[in-house]
C-alpha cells in the first residue's frame, strides 16, 4: 500500500510538471465567495487547460472536488489566529479538514517565523507535515526564502512554493514574483518547486518555467475579478 501511495504521488506531480495551476479564490465580501461559484470558476479554468487548482476553505474544496473529481487540488484553509502570525493552514485540525474536504495536496505556511519566538506557530512545522503525511496526502510548503525552503525540505515537504515571498517581515520590501529565490531553490534544492505570487502575464509564466519552476500558480490575474475591477477603476479620473 505504501509503495502504491508513493507511485500515485509521483503520478500527480508528473501531471502538474510544466503546467498551469489556477488559484480560484474570492474575497469574503464578494458574491463569488460561494462554494458553487468557486467550483464554477475552477471548472472554467480546467476546461481551458489548467492542470490543477488551488482552493481555500473546506467548503469550497468540497464543492470543487464534487465538480472536478479527477483534478489535482491544492487545498488550504486561511485562519487568522489572534496569537500567531501564520495563517495558511496553521493547525493540524485545519489540515485534516482540508484533507477530508478532498484536497490532494495541503498547502501550509512554512516560513521560519518560529525562529523569532516559540509562540509564533501553534504546532511545530515538522509535526504538522507529519500529521498530513500520516493521512496520506502531500504537503506544499509556502515559503518566503531559501532558508525556509531548505527547512521545509529537511522536514519532509513534498513541494515548495514561493507564495509568501513579499508577505512576511523578512521579505516585506520585496515584490513578487520571486525570480532570484526561484533560481536559488532550483540550484540548491532537489524539490518540486512552484512559482506563485505576482505572476500576471503569460510571459511571466514562461519566465518562471525557464527560471527553475516545475509549475506555476496564477491567481488574481485570471480569477481575481474583484481586485482587477478595483485596479481598473483606480485608473479613472477622479
Amino acid at each position: 500500500m505504501f509503495a502504491n501511495h508513493i507511485s500515485q504521488d509521483s503520478i500527480m506531480l508528473s501531471a502538474l510538471r510544466h503546467q498551469l495551476i489556477v488559484s480560484c479564490q474570492a474575497p469574503v465580501n464578494s458574491p463569488l465567495y460561494q462554494p458553487e461559484m468557486i467550483a464554477a470558476i475552477a471548472a472554467a479554468t480546467v476546461n481551458q487547460g489548467a492542470a490543477g487548482v488551488r482552493i481555500d476553505t473546506p467548503a469550497h474544496i468540497r464543492a470543487v472536488r464534487q465538480r472536478l473529481p479527477q483534478i489535482p487540488i491544492i487545498g488550504l484553509w486561511k485562519q487568522v489566529l489572534v496569537d500567531y502570525p501564520v495563517y495558511i493552514t496553521p493547525r493540524v485540525e485545519d489540515a485534516i479538514a482540508v484533507i477530508e474536504a478532498g484536497a490532494d495536496i495541503v498547502a501550509i505556511d512554512a516560513t521560519e517565523r518560529d525562529r523569532c519566538a516559540s509562540a509564533d506557530r501553534p504546532v511545530p512545522l515538522g509535526d504538522l507535515i507529519g500529521a498530513i503525511h500520516d493521512r496520506g496526502q502531500l504537503v506544499m510548503a509556502d515559503i518566503d526564502s531559501l532558508s525556509s525552503a531548505a527547512q521545509a525540505v529537511a522536514l519532509g515537504a513534498d513541494l515548495v512554493g514561493t507564495t509568501l515571498y513579499g508577505y512576511t517581515e523578512l521579505t516585506q520590501n520585496q515584490t513578487p514574483p520571486a525570480w532570484e529565490l526561484l533560481a536559488d531553490i532550483a540550484a540548491q534544492l532537489d524539490i518540486f518547486t512552484i512559482c506563485e505570487g505576482g505572476v500576471a502575464t503569460p510571459e511571466m509564466v514562461c519566465r518562471a518555467l525557464a527560471g527553475g519552476a516545475d509549475a506555476v500558480v496564477v491567481g488574481t490575474a485570471i480569477t481575481g475579478i474583484d481586485l482587477r475591477t478595483q485596479a481598473f477603476l483606480a485608473g479613472l479620473p477622479r
